[in-house]
């Protein structure tokens, strides 16, 4: 947790200094205690650094492309001479980009999550799958992490000004 906290001190005060005046002095507060809620529910003190650094990509404002690709170097594993996700690691990161929409109630079950694993590894036969699989699988939006292109869009959209007139 600790560790957690230098980073996010760290990350805010690199955007206070590019965005001065954008971001709220506790802005490392709010997101610790934000994941936190999301992967600490039982109180031991201990967040996974992983699952941290899947819920900071998902909410960055960065692209989807790019939250796609990060997502896979910090849960692929590599396989002589390929880097590759598993079955097993496709699990970690869909049950922690899980808890994003769980913390409001939003939520899928534990099927949804190996339903999706089935989806993404269908016709597969190796023990895991190549980058581009893997993102061609993301852009088709699976239903278990239809929230995050939903959020990208909007917050891309807040953006957008239109030079039209209502009377």
């Amino acid at each position: 947790m600790q560790q957690i906290s230098r980073m996010l001190m760290k990350l805010f005060q690199r955007a206070r200094l590019e965005k001065p005046g954008q971001v709220d002095p506790r802005a490392a507060e709010f997101t610790l205690s934000l994941l936190v809620a999301m992967y600490d529910r039982s109180g031991t003190g201990y967040v996974k650094t992983r699952s941290a650094a899947a819920a900071l990509i998902s909410l960055s404002g960065d692209t989807l492309l790019a939250k796609y690709r990060a997502f896979f170097q910090f849960y692929a594993v590599p396989d002589g001479k390929a880097t590759l996700i598993t079955r097993s690691a496709l699990r970690s990161l869909l049950t922690d980009l899980n808890q994003i929409p769980a913390i409001v109630g939003e939520g899928c079950s534990l099927p949804c999550v190996e339903i999706a694993i089935h989806d993404c590894f269908h016709g597969v036969r190796n023990a895991g799958i190549a980058e581009g699989k893997f993102l061609s699988w993301l852009r088709s939006e699976p239903a278990v992490l239809l929230w995050l292109p939903t959020c990208y869009r909007l917050s891309a959209t807040e953006m957008v000004s239109h030079q039209a007139r209502c009377r």
